[in-house]
């Protein structure tokens, strides 16, 4: 039997193990049910596997004689939401929602590993399999790290279920796939005083209005044009009354690119503006700078690789060439430490569910999706182990 005819006949567990977690989402780092449920599955295939990073799971599945190893990765966590879906799988957790496709991911990965398993002696090496705890947050895979998990694998595979691509469609081209995400923090201090006399005070409104404006010329007069960056403000309190004198301000907002150069610079350039401007104001102002997740750059031989399994799970046909996207993923850090790719596997169905997109109270994928997710997981190890 092919991969694509085993991820077939596993299709209704890929579903019936995806609406368990959907009915069952948690938190960042606090995935306890959904890892306890990984490890029984695994070890009911009989497969080896361990806890790791709190509430991840590693799963080892060795193939016919030494050779590499590639590691898979699904993330299993789920988002601080409210699902408003009046569906029979909907969320039993109040506040929680897998309304990001992690429930598909982890269900794809559990359906990968079976035929995996079943198909080790057509492959060398062995499949890592890493179900990653706390992707929301962006901790886990920065765990993971830390924890060492990364240091006997010779590259990773990682998925997104995506809403925005058909279903049966797969996207894995090569260079940058998602962005950056950085968030920051701006205090500004000046000097309160009586609005009609603002001579006798430091207006902090004033100030923090020149720091957005001064911002803005990061990104349309020092970052080159061919390479996208957003900086946004997002947050900016200040003030009490109409006719007080605000002496602070906070700011508060997100940066995004494709570029580990500018990404790299962003915090620098930032923080000569921002000191530079409230010093030109009499202010001073303090930058509180955090990197959430570097940019997602797929390796070239790596996404050529996931070409040649998607070719080989379902013809040259599936493959498509999707922009990428302004959301970020800490599958990043992965590719900063190993050769890696991820793909986007698409999951729109308008004719079958409504069409939401991520992150919405009523995100929903078509369960189709769930086998092409599981083929390529297990089809994209053994081109991998094999080529």
């Amino acid at each position: 039997m092919t991969v694509r005819e085993r991820a077939q006949g596993y299709k209704d567990y890929a579903i019936a193990i995806r609406r368990e977690f959907h009915m069952n989402p948690e938190p960042s780092m606090k995935e306890y049910r959904t890892s306890d449920r990984i490890m029984e599955e695994l070890i009911a295939a009989g497969i080896e596997c361990r806890k790791v990073a709190g509430t991840g799971v590693i799963g080892i599945i060795k193939g016919n004689g030494e050779g590499k190893t590639i590691a898979l990765r699904a993330d299993i966590d789920a988002l601080d939401l409210q699902e408003t879906n009046e569906v029979a799988y909907k969320s039993k957790n109040a506040g929680f929602m897998h309304g990001c496709g992690h429930d598909g991911h982890a269900a794809g990965l559990l359906t990968a590993a079976k035929i995996l398993k079943e198909m080790s002696d057509t492959f060398k090496g062995q499949v890592k399999l890493i179900f990653q705890p706390g992707e929301e947050t962006a901790k886990g895979a920065k765990k993971l790290i830390e924890e060492g998990e990364l240091k006997d694998v010779d590259g990773i595979f990682g998925i997104h279920l995506w809403n925005d691509a058909p279903v049966g469609k797969i996207s894995i081209e090569a260079g940058p796939r998602m962005a950056s995400a950085g968030i920051f923090k701006i205090y500004v201090t000046g000097k309160g005083g009586h609005g009609s006399m603002p001579h006798q005070g430091v207006d902090a409104v004033v100030v923090g209005s020149a720091i957005v404006t001064n911002l803005q010329s990061l990104v349309s007069r020092e970052i080159s044009p061919l390479d996208p960056a957003v900086l946004s403000i997002g947050i900016f309190n200040a003030g009490t009354r109409f006719n007080v004198l605000a002496g602070e301000a906070y700011l508060e907002g997100t940066t995004r690119c494709f570029s580990m150069e500018v990404n790299d610079a962003f915090e620098g350039m930032m923080r000569r503006v921002i000191d530079n401007t409230a010093a030109t104001y009499r202010a001073t102002a303090v930058l509180d700078y955090e990197q959430l997740v570097v940019p997602t750059i797929n390796t070239p031989e790596m996404s050529a690789i996931g070409e040649k399994a998607v070719e080989a799970l379902m013809g040259r046909e599936a493959l498509v060439t999707y922009e990428k996207t302004t959301g970020g993923e800490d599958f990043s850090y992965y590719l900063k430490e190993v050769p890696g790719a991820f793909a986007f596997v698409g999951t729109k169905n308008a004719d079958k569910i409504p069409n939401f997109p991520h992150h919405h109270p009523k995100f929903d994928i078509d369960e189709d999706a769930l086998e092409v997710a599981a083929g390529l997981y297990a089809q994209y190890a053994i081109t991998y182990l094999n080529e």
